[in-house]
């Protein structure tokens, strides 16, 4: 996805979804987004999550770069990529994307990179927890918990 802040200036961002769960693992949002800062994101996701067998994504530059290609080959994952202007093969993102253009960036003014960064993972982790998902019968991918307090005390 693409945004700009007030001074014209581009942001990307990177948006992970995970097509089971459709819980938005990462947001990404750079001024530029090559396969070297990918790589560093999968990183930090996998040490996190596990390494998938699989990733699917668009045909972009960055993600049929060489130096991505060999590491997805080092890690055994395949790369799914879509066809060129078949954006609905990759529904869960798109999906997403549209979400989040909707409901977030087009009423947002991002004065600089810092701070779109600090809203989008604010609504990210809100359409995580809170936001309700059709597809998932009305549930967030990831609700919120709330430890009683009884059991706060015994902590």
């Amino acid at each position: 996805m693409s945004e700009r802040t007030r001074d014209g200036k581009p942001i990307k961002i990177l948006n992970i979804v995970d097509e089971f769960t459709k819980e938005c693992l990462v947001s990404y949002p750079a001024r530029r987004i090559r396969s070297r800062e990918i790589i560093f994101v999968l990183a930090d996701l996998f040490l996190d999550r596990g390494v998938p067998t699989h990733i699917r994504s668009d045909n972009g530059p960055e993600f049929i770069a060489k130096k991505l290609l060999e590491w997805f080959k080092t890690l055994d994952i395949a790369p799914l990529f879509i066809e060129p202007g078949s954006p609905w093969e990759n529904g869960y993102c798109e999906s997403f994307n549209g979400k989040m253009r909707y409901e977030l960036l087009d009423g947002e003014l991002f004065y600089t990179l810092k701070e779109a960064k600090v809203i989008i993972e604010k609504w990210r982790i809100q359409y995580n927890t809170i936001r309700p998902h059709q597809s998932l019968g009305g549930r967030a991918p990831v609700p919120e918990t709330v430890v009683p307090d009884w059991e706060r005390l015994a902590m």
